[in-house]
Order: structure tokens, then sequence, then C-alpha cells
């Protein structure tokens, strides 16, 4: 797959930059969108959760600032990896490319936006008090972590989105309740220990939860907690990578 990627570089770059000038095309603020959107959103948050979450938590601000960038890195990632097959039939229809390609570009656009963000996220931190350490470094695993689970996911969605169309009404609905199970606004802590356990089984928490860890604790977590952001990372793109082997002829008769 590597050699691959080498030898269609100068693709996946184009496309990157087509992927992100399309998604602020005819924006006043361009770029900014994507360091206004999770701010707007985390003041909306902190004005509604903070009396009924944040009292007693400390750092409140970063607490879920940290929720909302890793889950709308994850949102946006996967939807636009979820249309990517549907919005370049009409290259890859013409052209023998491969077709993850294209799903690979919106994640990499995706990223930029994510990378841009956590600069301000880092800036929001020192505001709250957060005290800086060389643990920071650390978020470069999970990270890159996330991003393979996210190319992993979207595989899957692009595949079945082909398929099913009803997938894009059905996987906004899933985003919503998953927002709500991940922990981005409340403690799992005041769960008994059996539920907080159950919490793992989800990804996204799993990975906002390493950044908490991080960056509010500062701390780095155990060799055990360390291992599930790569299992969950290589359990998508493993899946996500045969669903593609098997289906990559039948995408073009439904495109």
């Amino acid at each position: 797959m590597f050699r691959r990627l080498k030898e269609y570089q100068f693709l996946l770059e184009e496309l990157t930059k087509r992927d992100f000038r399309k998604k602020y095309k005819r924006t006043v603020l361009g770029v900014f969108w994507s360091v206004l959107s999770p701010l707007l959103t985390l003041f909306v948050m902190k004005l509604v959760f903070t009396n009924f979450f944040g009292r007693n938590t400390e750092f409140y601000t970063t607490y879920l600032f940290a929720g909302n960038l890793i889950f709308s890195y994850f949102r946006e990632s996967t939807t636009l990896g979820m249309s990517a097959l549907m919005n370049n039939a009409d290259i890859f229809s013409k052209i023998n490319i491969p077709k993850y390609m294209f799903v690979l570009s919106s994640n990499v656009s995706s990223l930029i936006n994510f990378m841009v963000t956590l600069v301000v996220f880092f800036v929001f931190a020192a505001i709250d008090g957060i005290t800086f350490s060389w643990r920071f470094l650390v978020l470069i695993y999970p990270t890159v972590c996330l991003l393979i689970f996210n190319v992993g996911v979207g595989l899957i969605l692009s595949a079945m989105y082909v398929f099913f169309r009803d997938t894009q009404y059905l996987y906004s609905v899933f985003t919503l309740l998953l927002m709500y199970m991940s922990a981005i606004f409340y403690q799992v802590t005041s769960f008994p220990v059996n539920v907080q356990r159950l919490f793992l089984l989800n990804p996204v928490y799993v990975f906002i939860k390493y950044f908490r860890v991080i960056v509010i604790d500062g701390n780095i977590p155990s060799i055990a907690f360390n291992l599930l952001p790569l299992f969950w990372a290589a359990a998508a793109m493993l899946i996500g990578g045969l669903i593609y082997k098997k289906n990559n002829q039948r995408f073009m008769y439904y495109v």
C-alpha cells in the first residue's frame, strides 16, 4: 500500500488541495471556519452544560474542548469519507486509479483542519491554566491512530454508501447518538466501575480520554490503555481494506 501511495503521491496532493478548496468555496471567512466552528460549539456547550456538569470538573473548558475537538474531527473526516466514492465516480469510472485515494484525500483535508484547531486548543488550554510539558509530544501517537481509524471507517462507510444510499441518513443519527455516548460534556466517573469500562468499547471516547489524560492530568496512559487506540485503528483499517478488496470491481456497477 505504501508503494502505491508513493506512486500516486501527486494525485493525492492534488485531490487534497481540491477537497480543501471545495470545502470553503464561496465562504467569506474561508479556512477560518475550521477554527470558528469548534469555538462556537465550545461556547454553546460551555454555556449550557457548565452549571450541570462543570461545577466539580477542573479545567472544564479544556475538558469540553478536548472532547469537541476529537469528535468533530472524527465526524467530519468520516462523513467526507463516506461520500468520497460517489462524489468522484466520474473520475474513477474513466481512469483506472485506486479508489481508496479519494477517501484518503478527504481524510487528509480533515486532518489539516484538525491541526489548525489543535493550535487553538492549546491556546485555550494555556488560558485555562494548563501546565505544558514534554508529555504533550505523546499526543502524536493518538493523532496518528485516529487518522488511521478515520480512514478505515471512511472506507467502510463509502462502500456502504455506494450500495445503500440510506447510509448517509442513518449515519447522521448514529453520530448524534455517539456524541452523547462519548462523555464530551460529562464525567464517566459518576457511573459504576463496570459501566465505566463499557465506555472503552467506544473508540471515539478512547481517543478523547487519551487527550484528556495527557493535557489535563499531565500523565501518560498505561501500556494497556495505549494499546486501545492502536487496536481500534488496526481493526477499522483491516475491515475497511477487506471490504474494498472484495468489492473493488462491484463499485463500478452501482455509482
